[in-house]
């Protein structure tokens, strides 16, 4: 059973991390804080020692919600070009789910943090690098099943895959077009199917 302290703590992570993803660390103010729970600054403060404590609890928070689709996509029934397939799926809907995280946190605060935060810009690195091993996990997976042929090492095929993703994160964000992330992942799944797969 959680104490009323912990759920406090829980209830201001909950209520702030959207706001710490749209708007940025330096672009979330206090007062946007303090409206958005109800609650004083000496509230916020009684519960997380600084403004970048809160926002690294806000970062972790969504984070793990991403990192919780994500293995749920790979870790289904199947060989690992469904594995693949059902995390291409999951990036063709991508700015579906992260609407309610207030937008991409691995992009909007690993780009926001990079000038003005550096623990928020190491934690957006690790999340990139903890990403990539998953879907290197899959591919080597793949490679030791003789389901998948590389041309490269499955790291360095899961860092391009990811990244190709990412960018298609990133120029359908800045464009409010959603076709760069539809076109970029079924470009990635013919790419699949026509270049590694057995």
């Amino acid at each position: 059973m959680t104490t009323k302290a912990e759920r406090t703590t829980a209830f201001i992570i909950e209520t702030v991390a959207p706001l710490f993803i749209k708007h940025g660390y330096v672009g979330t103010s206090m007062s946007d804080l303090t409206e958005a729970t109800g609650l004083t600054k000496g509230a916020l403060y009684g519960n997380f020692e600084n403004k970048e404590a809160l926002a690294l609890a806000a970062y972790e928070y969504s984070i793990n919600k991403l990192l919780t689709a994500i293995d749920e996509r790979l870790d289904i029934e199947g060989n690992s070009m469904e594995k693949l397939f059902s995390l291409t799926k999951f990036y063709r809907q991508y700015d579906v789910f992260t609407a309610e995280l207030g937008g991409c946190p691995v992009l909007n605060m690993g780009v926001d943090a990079q000038n003005n935060n550096r623990p928020l810009a190491a934690a957006s690195k690790e999340t990139i690098k903890t990403i990539e091993g998953k879907i290197a996990l899959v591919l080597e997976n793949g490679v030791n099943n003789n389901e998948l042929h590389l041309p490269v090492t499955p790291l360095q095929f899961a860092k391009q895959f990811y990244t190709m993703l990412q960018g298609a994160v990133a120029m359908s964000t800045i464009t409010r077009d959603r076709k760069y992330l539809a076109n970029t992942v079924a470009y990635l799944e013919v790419l699949v199917k026509n270049e590694i797969k057995k």
